[in-house]
């Protein structure tokens, strides 16, 4: 893939990162409750934790194990939250990571960009699987998930450690035999 690719949904644009994103990437990751709803961003989120995400997802990018979109509403296309894939070339799989920013939640934007990336992994990248986890008392990131399609694996007991409390780890996946049956249903 030589250039990034743009994904168009309803109400949305996923589209590369960028510089000028960075303040808005600032201003939303800073916030406790993203924070603690996820499993590896940072509090406080500083300007050096963006650029340092921009320039790790051109990295993966450029050697092909990455995808990290900017989650943009329409018209506008104003950076709001992100989405990614994380690919394993060799075992044809990727797992989905995504974001929104706290006064975007609630209105579906999670669950469109998911479904889109869903759609952009099994039908433009010629996926076999794609997973997705959440921590377990983030059971909204849950539901994004199984509207979105994906059924959940299993939980992973006191899978992670942050902010020095374990966590459990609620996994989801989809294969790309049971996206096609879906999609005929």
């Amino acid at each position: 893939m030589k250039r990034f690719p743009k994904i168009e949904t309803q109400r949305l644009l996923l589209t590369e990162l960028t510089s000028s994103d960075i303040t808005s990437i600032v201003e939303y990751a800073s916030n406790k409750n993203i924070s603690n709803y996820t499993h590896n961003l940072p509090f406080p989120y500083s300007e050096k934790d963006a650029i340092y995400w921009i320039n790790l997802a051109n990295l993966g990018f450029k050697n092909g194990t990455k995808l990290t979109f900017g989650i943009r509403p329409k018209p506008d296309n104003e950076f709001i939250g992100g989405i990614g894939l994380t690919i394993v070339p060799e075992f044809e799989r990727a797992e989905i990571g995504y974001w929104v920013a706290e006064p975007f939640w609630g209105k579906g934007y999670a669950t469109e960009a998911t479904k889109a990336i869903i759609n952009f992994g099994f039908s433009d990248l010629g996926l076999n699987k794609l997973t997705s986890s959440h921590l377990a008392k983030n059971p909204a990131s849950g539901k994004v998930l199984t509207k979105s399609g994906l059924m959940k694996e299993g939980v992973l007991k006191e899978h992670l450690v942050k902010n020095s409390e374990y966590h459990d780890l609620v996994v989801f996946g989809l294969t790309k035999k049971e996206f096609e049956k879906n999609r005929q249903d």
